[in-house]
């Protein structure tokens, strides 16, 4: 018999907006024995079925939902027709911008929680980082080869959250080859090298798409400052912009080593790069002081807040670095300034922005608004899949 969640009074209202998560404070009592993964009916206080979801006994989310339909099996059936639904968007977005590279399953806003999954080129990288991800693993990786038969696939679950979903982190070829040291992509005309195996996340951060593309329209005849510059592919949009220079600031030599050659590899003029092994803050700081100025910033830096407790300490810390990059611009200068914290919202991030203009002693208008790209979408009933945000402003 499937175990049973009976959530306590009042607290179904979520899931009959069709969120998927079952927080443990919103439990009443369990009635039967579930295993970390396992499948389980949610019902409300008077018994009514809500929904089928994966129980997880050492997380906080205590269940993620996998369907709103009592008649529907979680089987490698269901994971095919997810699959096979989300592709739909994104052949469509591939074809249109000449994409072999794309966010195939963005965890909850497709309908399958926990799980993340990147294709470049003919590889597929998997993040399964919930314990129902985990425990449907053999489901999702046959019906994958189903739908995708040519491809590779490898797994990335070597991130710090499956500790809270009470799993170790894993890495590996699930099936077919090993991914090469760097695979090439194509992004907007742009060639790009991917380290899918030791890279940051699945080996690149596919959602700056639109942003990276857009900096082009800023870089005419400008000397850029790209801060946390990972793997250059904002230094490469910058040149192909028309910059003068691009100084590229990371702390991992081998990002720069690779965005060089991400340069090299576009056939860019490479005297007009520099690469700077550096701590951002401690080096803006230093350029201030110096008086060094530029025409464009870029400020795309990893989360700073991970839960609601360090929230505040990740505002002083958007504040100050904004701060620092409004300094270093020439009166009518652009900074594209992004945050990639879930938890810190648009309009929060909006009047940090604002108040980092106060300190700096400038003014900002802010002209265009930038967010992940299309193929990380945000479903209307998980609003949390919005996360990343991103302003231009053009700073007097």
């Amino acid at each position: 018999m499937t175990a049973r969640i009976i959530l306590a009074k009042g607290r179904e209202k979520s899931l009959l907006r069709k969120h998927p998560w079952i927080f443990s404070g919103a439990i009443a009592k369990m009635e039967g024995k579930a295993s970390s993964g396992d499948t389980v009916d949610v019902c409300d206080s008077t018994g009514r079925w809500l929904a089928k979801a994966a129980f997880s006994p050492s997380s906080q989310i205590r269940a993620r939902v996998w369907s709103f339909d009592p008649n529907e099996s979680i089987d490698i059936d269901f994971f095919v027709r997810k699959l096979s639904q989300a592709l739909k968007l994104r052949t469509w977005l591939a074809e249109k911008d000449n994409l072999d590279s794309y966010r195939l399953i963005a965890g909850e806003s497709d309908g399958l929680p926990g799980i993340t999954i990147d294709r470049f080129g003919q590889f597929l990288v998997l993040q399964l980082l919930s314990a129902g991800a985990e425990y449907q693993r053999p489901a999702l990786t046959t019906a994958l080869q189903q739908v995708f038969p040519d491809c590779h696939l490898y797994e990335r679950s070597d991130v710090a959250v499956r500790k809270k979903e009470g799993l170790e982190p894993v890495q590996g070829v699930i099936a077919g080859d090993t991914p090469p040291a760097l695979l090439p992509i194509t992004e907007h005309g742009m060639k790009l090298l991917v380290d899918i195996q030791h890279g940051h996340k699945t080996g690149y951060y596919l959602d700056q798409r639109d942003s990276r593309f857009g900096l082009r329209r800023y870089s005419a005849d400008a000397e850029v400052l790209n801060c946390f510059s990972y793997t250059g592919g904002f230094a490469v949009s910058a040149l192909l912009g028309g910059c003068k220079s691009v100084t590229s600031v990371d702390t991992s030599q081998e990002a720069l080593d690779i965005a060089r050659q991400n340069i090299t590899l576009n056939q860019l003029d490479l005297s007009k790069a520099e690469f700077l092994r550096d701590d951002v803050f401690k080096l803006l700081r230093r350029y201030r002081d110096e008086g060094k100025r530029f025409d464009v910033i870029v400020m795309d830096p990893p989360k700073f807040v991970e839960n609601k407790n360090q929230l505040m300490g990740a505002c002083r810390g958007y504040k100050d670095i904004n701060m620092l990059a409004m300094q270093l611009l020439r009166p009518g200068g652009f900074l594209l300034t992004f945050s990639c914290s879930g938890l810190m919202t648009t309009d929060l991030f909006q009047k940090i922005i604002a108040d980092a203009a106060v300190d700096a002693g400038r003014t900002a208008q802010f002209i265009e608004q930038f967010r992940q790209a299309a193929d990380h979408p945000v479903s209307s009933a998980y609003p949390e899949g919005l996360y990343l945000k991103g302003f231009v402003c053009q700073v007097d």
